[in-house]
């Protein structure tokens, strides 16, 4: 299947075929032929099937195209959590030919305005909880047209009320806002109805998506997504999750949100081609709730990352789910420890699938094979995939030795929105994308990834990756979860400070050195260890180490 080099070069033979689809769209409309009758969204114990969602989404596009002056180019910012909305308005919006800007719910002010500013938006589609964050930056925008939604605005009239209710005076989740020129969602979808959509015809290098990066590590900017770009992903996904999972028979649980490029690839591109049926969890966070959901449910798949997995794990209530039906969990967007692996698999009975990808490659780069899954690896390439290993010259490295991954393939990004110096900084001529991750290439053609270039610690010339540190912290017993970061020192250039999150409220500061000493070599032992009820993420999830790093960079200077 693959053909290994002599350096730590691989490439994925497998072709991609392209012909049955011209867009992202094309994928939707044949999914809702195929499967009308199907489930393919639940959010809430609501559901919609492949037909009505297909009929909400003609609305939308038609509604977008004969009630607003918006032009097929035109960006248009969606800000929802996961919520029956979200995959209406992207595949309506999608259908009007308008370039979608997926936004985090979550964002502040600044990050609003950033990102409106940087895309070019000029219509928002947003939930009313954040309506009073986009009536403050609103005239610092080009943003012309607002379309506001509540939480449960698609459910039956007397249960959506009820929701909407509850969430607006019981929680008081929705701040009072005043934006006039705002159209309701409800009202944008009942008037599209009155019209018919204009068939608009597709490129396969049009611009689709304009996903921002987290900007965890900087700025956020705008990964350009064609629709080349989402549907060579979903057809290399779509490859190795079918090695499990069948057409139109699977329901997936989907609690991470799909304005990430992770969820959005995978349950809106993939489980949609297949027929199948995504439960969408408005709130992981609230994991009691979460539970009591999972507890209702008989799902074989699970899309997730390495916290998620431990918070519900560190749940007594989660082993009374039915975990059954489970044949696929997957995992992404952090590295998943030993620790997490095993217990979830000794819990539910189905190992976890760690893949590897970034929003600039739409998002996979590599999978584990559900049917021979390596635990600490990222699997391998996913079909028509190139990656190599370089070291600090750009020279291709040995198996075995760690260097940056570069990738190239159909699913690489066509480079940063108006941003040609960042394009050129991270993709080269040939069009190889420099990930900024530290991997090894094994001999039987898997990859691991060592760490995040710029996460590195060198303690006294020894290069030293936290995932390791964290990997070996978290097998500890009595330890939840662990960050481990480089802090300046006087003697060994930087030291190792590990941030852990503790079960056990006697444990202590040397019994973790002692732990460490006894599992790490002298070099790895962290020096500092600082207990923390929490430690800081992103909404998906991710441990934010650079924020660690902020913080102890303050602390010192003062």
């Amino acid at each position: 299947m693959n053909s290994l080099l002599s350096d730590a070069h691989l490439t994925a033979s497998e072709t991609l075929d392209f012909t049955p689809y011209t867009s992202v769209l094309d994928v939707f409309d044949r999914a809702c032929q195929r499967f009308p009758q199907q489930p393919a969204f639940t959010c809430l114990g609501h559901t919609l099937t492949y037909q009505a969602l297909e009929a909400y989404s003609r609305a939308f596009a038609a509604y977008l195209q004969f009630e607003t002056d918006l032009d097929p180019g035109d960006r248009i910012a969606i800000q929802l959590p996961n919520c029956l909305q979200y995959p209406i308005v992207v595949f309506g919006a999608l259908r009007a030919g308008l370039v979608v800007v997926n936004t985090n719910p979550l964002y502040t002010e600044r990050e609003m305005q950033h990102q409106f500013d940087d895309s070019g938006a000029k219509a928002l589609v947003v939930l009313a909880n954040m309506a009073h964050l986009v009536q403050k930056i609103l005239p610092a925008t080009n943003i012309k047209h607002i379309i506001i939604t509540e939480i449960a605005d698609l459910h039956p009239w007397w249960q959506g009320y009820a929701l909407n209710a509850a969430v607006k005076y019981l929680k008081k989740q929705v701040p009072a806002y005043h934006l006039p020129q705002a159209v309701r969602l409800k009202h944008a979808l009942a008037v599209g109805k009155r019209h018919q959509v204009h068939p608009l015809t597709f490129q396969l290098d049009q611009l689709a998506v304009l996903q921002y990066t987290g900007g965890t590590t900087g700025v956020a900017k705008g990964a350009m997504l064609t629709h080349a770009n989402l549907v060579a992903n979903m057809l290399q996904a779509r490859a190795v999750i079918t090695q499990i999972l069948e057409e139109g028979q699977e329901t997936v649980i989907a609690p991470l949100p799909m304005y990430h490029i992770y969820t959005f690839t995978v349950n809106c591109m993939v489980l949609v081609d297949l027929g199948n049926h995504s439960v969408l969890i408005p709130n992981p966070r609230d994991i009691p709730a979460f539970i009591r959901t999972l507890k209702k449910i008989r799902f074989s798949g699970f899309v997730g990352l390495n916290t998620l997995f431990v918070a519900l794990l560190n749940q007594a209530s989660f082993r009374e789910v039915d975990f059954s039906a489970l044949k696929l969990t997957i995992s992404g967007g952090m590295a998943l420890t030993h620790a997490t692996a095993e217990e979830w698999q000794a819990l539910t009975g189905c190992a976890i699938a760690e893949g590897y990808g970034m929003t600039e490659t739409a998002p996979i780069v590599t999978f584990n094979p559900p049917n021979a899954i390596q635990t600490g690896s990222i699997g391998r390439p996913v079909p028509a995939t190139e990656v190599k290993i370089i070291d600090s010259t750009g020279h291709k490295i040995p198996k075995g030795v760690p260097g940056e991954l570069c990738v190239r393939g159909p699913q690489v990004m066509q480079g940063y929105w108006n941003r040609p110096q960042e394009t050129q900084a991270i993709l080269d001529q040939e069009h190889w994308l420099h990930t900024g991750d530290i991997a090894i290439l094994q001999e039987d053609g898997f990859l691991r990834i060592v760490d995040r270039k710029k996460d590195m610690i060198n303690v006294s010339g020894f290069n030293v990756y936290p995932n390791e540190i964290e990997d070996v912290v978290t097998e500890h017993p009595d330890i939840i979860e662990a960050a481990a970061i480089g802090v300046l020192d006087a003697k060994s250039g930087e030291a190792i400070k590990i941030f852990v999150v503790a079960r056990n409220p006697h444990l202590n500061v040397e019994d973790v050195r002692t732990y460490c000493r006894e599992h790490l070599t002298a070099y790895k032992v962290p020096k500092f260890v600082e207990f923390r009820n929490e430690l800081p993420k992103s909404v998906v999830g991710k441990i934010l180490r650079r924020q660690l790093r902020d913080e102890e960079r303050s602390k010192r200077a003062q």
